[in-house]
């Protein structure tokens, strides 16, 4: 998901937002988002929201948060002030020594148990997944793990986002060269095409790959999504307060599997969150586990 709200260049003068209106617009997208914004970031509201309101013809955030709330077009709005308030700032491999000890730990060990229950099947929850780098990356990972295994192995990683534009990228599977900042050499060669200034995804690595626009503040859509061996949310709770980092840890928890695993990012923490999963420390890395 990445920091919220990255800086905004423009020309034209910031519609000035005062404080009530602060907050009408800030409640508004807590209700439908569960992202909550501290009072403190108020001039980034003007900063990102400003060219918006003037597309829309908009004098000021008291009428912006009415169009949200009882225009024709408020579902529409709604999906750009999801693109608006969130800032997906990610790459693959983002956070090596996390993903090792997940490959050298979790998911060699979940593989492990799979095969001696008979069951060569894995499913994955990639939530908060931007534009694509960490479910592909995890694409990535079984690859290197099971090598011409995977064919035999009935996979399927849900990888889901709040914004319909990022959904839309990642569904085309082509980046650019910033996605691979924190990417080893041998695996862009690997598992990317060169097309240009940009590299498209093998079909292999894409195929396991299910995307799809969704809430983690909509409970009812949660629980539509199959149970799961495996949850990743990284640097996603962060931006919840604390009512809504134990709702959504609470659906992670009814959607694992027993013995399943949940991994947070590395400043991330259920200390005050939750208790209801075991911590399981490896070099580098804290994973939860759903015990039972």
């Amino acid at each position: 998901m990445g920091s919220l709200f990255s800086k905004t260049i423009s020309l034209r003068k910031n519609i000035k937002i005062e404080d009530d209106e602060f907050v009408l617009l800030r409640d508004f997208i807590y209700s439908k988002s569960g992202i909550y914004v501290d009072i403190k970031r108020k001039y980034l509201f003007e900063n990102r929201f400003s060219a918006r309101l003037a597309k829309l013809g908009l004098q000021t955030f008291t009428d912006y948060v009415n169009y949200l709330k009882f225009d024709s077009k408020k579902d529409q709005e709604l999906a750009k002030l999801f693109e608006l308030v969130t800032t997906n700032e990610t790459s693959f491999f983002r956070d090596m020594k996390q993903l090792e000890a997940f490959r050298d730990n979790v998911l060699k060990q979940k593989l492990d148990e799979q095969r001696k229950a008979g069951k060569r099947e894995l499913n994955i929850w990639s939530a908060g997944c931007s534009s694509g780098e960490e479910p592909y990356t995890l694409s990535m990972l079984l690859h290197e793990c099971l090598g011409a295994e995977m064919a035999r192995w009935r996979i399927q990683i849900a990888a889901v986002d709040l914004s319909h534009a990022m959904i839309a990228k990642a569904k085309a599977g082509v980046y650019k060269e910033y996605a691979f900042k924190t990417t080893p050499p041998e695996m862009r060669k690997k598992y990317f095409i060169e097309q240009g200034e940009e590299w498209k995804l093998r079909p292999e690595v894409m195929r396991p790959v299910r995307f799809a626009q969704l809430n983690l503040n909509d409970r009812a859509s949660l629980k539509r999504l199959p149970r799961s061996h495996i949850v990743f949310c990284r640097n996603v709770i962060i931006y919840f307060d604390e009512d809504m980092k134990k709702r959504v840890v609470g659906s992670f928890y009814d959607n694992l599997l027993p013995g399943g695993y949940l991994l947070l990012g590395h400043s991330e923490t259920l200390h005050r969150v939750s208790k209801t999963f075991k911590p399981i420390f490896h070099p580098g890395s804290i994973v939860y586990q759903k015990e039972g």
